[in-house]
């Protein structure tokens, strides 16, 4: 009976795997031979894979006996797996970690605890995904090891290079993933480097960053000319670009929402630094895209809207929150967007003026809850601007 419901499983992960690869048509034309790698691969995996055991099921024969540990032994190796000084996680299949060692959680710069029960692939960049679960079923199906280079989101220049091999913990009927993580060239990413909680000084400083900009923000709706209400949303927005946020979008209207500022990475910045001047070129496409997208093919706005709550996403897990642009590509992996701030700007709950989307790309830190705070205390002094 177990062996009969891993071959469910896995018959079930050839078909999600099927359909993620459909999805990837929208990817450039150059990138299509790694797409058709994938299929053959998956079309492979079926006739050596999934029919012979199809065959071996049909003939009921009977699975081989597990073996049982004994219960300290296993102690011993959870503690040995916690503390060994080398990158390591344990997932499943589908790539969801069951643990993470205490060197995994300071090089990833995700706590075990958040990390627990989530898709370890959600910690990646998004064109790395689709490859990471691939390799990882494969691996999970008894394929041998592989090794594969991805990139953190929270570090996208520094190459990381994933060894993945085949665990049967004892007393289960199926495989699980052991992952080990090393940089690919002599740079770690940074949370690997400053393990353990932030000083308290770093701490301080973002606050005083924070109130700084909410100084700057109450200063610039105060002083704005009288009569000027339709210029708020724009005129904050351009406080929040940069110094808070990569990308600013600002959808106004009450009975139906239109996009009216599409602000994206300033020229001269990776994704990530406070800078004036004219769009990034290398988003210009996506900005343009973004400025004549409806906000009723938004996801995340009209749920914003229609909620009156503030939406914090960190790695956010479906790509099409934001939408897709003409081509069928998801805005957020476009914009590299690795958190996201969705809040209403209004006074009370109910009917929103409009709604305020920031994003941050890269390496640059995720919006954090004492942030998503300030930011529903601007929203509301913006709503009270513009209805006056």
């Amino acid at each position: 009976m177990a062996e009969t419901e891993e071959f469910g499983e896995e018959l079930a992960d050839f078909v999600r795997r099927v359909a993620e690869l459909k999805s990837a048509r929208s990817v450039p034309a150059d990138e299509l031979p790694t797409v058709l790698d994938a299929a053959i691969f998956e079309l492979d995996h079926v006739a050596d894979q999934l029919w012979p055991r199809f065959q071996r099921l049909s003939s009921d024969r009977r699975p081989s006996a597990i073996a049982s540990t004994d219960r300290q032994e296993q102690q011993l190796l959870k503690a040995l797996f916690q503390r060994v000084p080398v990158p390591v996680a344990l997932v499943d299949r589908e790539t969801v970690v069951r643990r993470l060692n205490f060197a995994a959680a300071s090089f990833t710069g995700v706590r075990a605890g958040y990390a627990t029960g989530r898709p370890l692939t959600g910690f990646l960049a998004h064109a790395d995904r689709a490859a990471f679960r691939s390799q990882a079923a494969a691996v999970a199906r008894g394929e041998g090891d592989r090794s594969l280079t991805v990139y953190l989101q929270q570090e996208p220049s520094v190459p990381v290079r994933a060894t993945l091999t085949a665990l049967r913990p004892s007393g289960e009927p199926r495989a699980a993933v052991l992952v080990v993580l090393q940089p690919a060239d002599s740079r770690l990413p940074s949370g690997a480097s400053t393990p353990g909680p932030a000083p308290n000084l770093t701490e301080t400083t973002r606050h005083a960053v924070l109130m700084d900009l909410v100084d700057t923000m109450t200063t610039t709706l105060l002083s704005a000319p009288a009569g000027g209400s339709s210029a708020v949303p724009e005129r904050a927005a351009g406080v929040l670009h940069g110094r808070f946020a990569d990308w600013v979008v600002v959808d106004t209207g009450a009975a139906r929402l239109s996009r009216t500022t599409v602000l994206g990475p300033s020229a001269g910045t990776a994704v990530a630094t406070p800078a004036d001047g004219p769009e990034a070129p290398e988003y210009a496409e996506v900005v343009a895209a973004l400025a004549t997208q409806d906000p009723a093919a938004c996801p995340l706005v009209v749920a914003t809207a229609r909620g009156g709550s503030t939406a914090l996403r960190v790695r956010p897990e479906d790509p099409d929150a934001f939408g897709r642009d003409a081509s069928g590509a998801p805005f957020l992996v476009r914009a590299n967007v690795t958190s996201l701030l969705c809040v209403p700007l209004a006074t009370a709950p109910g009917p929103a003026r409009g709604v305020l989307t920031l994003f941050r790309s890269g390496g640059r830190l995720a919006f954090s809850m004492a942030e998503a705070r300030a930011m529903d205390m601007m929203s509301r002094h913006i709503a009270l601007a513009m209805a006056g």
